[in-house]
């Protein structure tokens, strides 16, 4: 395997404080090569943009050597994702007489899970008393916690990314405790006052990941 991640993530990479790229793994690869040449000892980080988790790629060899690996993962990728279109072309797949895909019988598959639940007995004559069983109201009730803590959850989602990003890249540098707590606690102003000594790269991008994390 070429990397932890998809070719297709995107990402953005760092030689030591200099951001040096951005978009997807397959290129921005290559440039972090190019910063290898230019300083084989100097810390080099990618991350992706989604979390802000760091990005294993291996740039090992020669620029024409990672072009090769870059390639054939790629080539890799689509004859696996080729694999079911194949098999149904040669008539592996069951099909009716019409040729559509053959339906097994009873209800259709929804990816439901089965897992114990532990309740009191309370809450079991209340869930078995609703429209449809104990099943339909827990999946019910699940739904409407998901949709009340939506806002909650993409802002604690996005202030964890931030968080990553400044501890990977910025964790020993004075501030950087400051910058976690306002983080944190929703002040985008007091972080960045923690960071404004911060290298502008860095400092940029910490702030950029901290306010989309407090928009959000």
């Amino acid at each position: 395997m070429i990397s932890s991640h998809p070719l297709s993530t995107r990402v953005t990479a760092f030689a030591g404080d200099r951001l040096i790229a951005a978009g997807p793994l397959r290129s921005v690869a290559l440039t972090a090569r190019q910063a290898l040449e230019m300083d084989p000892n100097g810390p080099l980080l990618i991350f992706d943009d989604a979390e802000q988790r760091q990005v294993e790629i291996d740039l090992r060899g020669t620029m024409a050597e990672l072009v090769q690996r870059l390639a054939a993962a790629e080539a890799g990728r689509g004859i696996a994702a080729a694999g079911p279109a194949t098999a149904a072309a040669t008539g592996t797949a069951a099909t009716d007489e019409a040729g559509a895909p053959r339906r097994g019988r009873g209800r259709p598959k929804l990816g439901v899970v089965a897992r114990e639940v532990t309740l009191l007995p309370r809450h079991w004559t209340w869930l078995n008393a609703q429209p449809g069983g104990a099943s339909v109201a827990l999946r019910k009730l699940v739904e409407q916690a998901r949709r009340g803590n939506g806002d909650g959850d993409r802002k604690r989602a996005g202030q964890e990314a931030a968080y990553r990003f400044m501890h990977a890249i910025a964790g020993d540098r004075p501030g950087f405790e400051d910058a976690a707590r306002a983080l944190f606690a929703g002040d985008l102003g007091r972080l960045e006052d923690a960071i404004a000594d911060w290298p502008h790269d860095v400092r940029e991008h910490a702030t950029m990941l901290a306010a989309r994390a407090l928009r959000d």
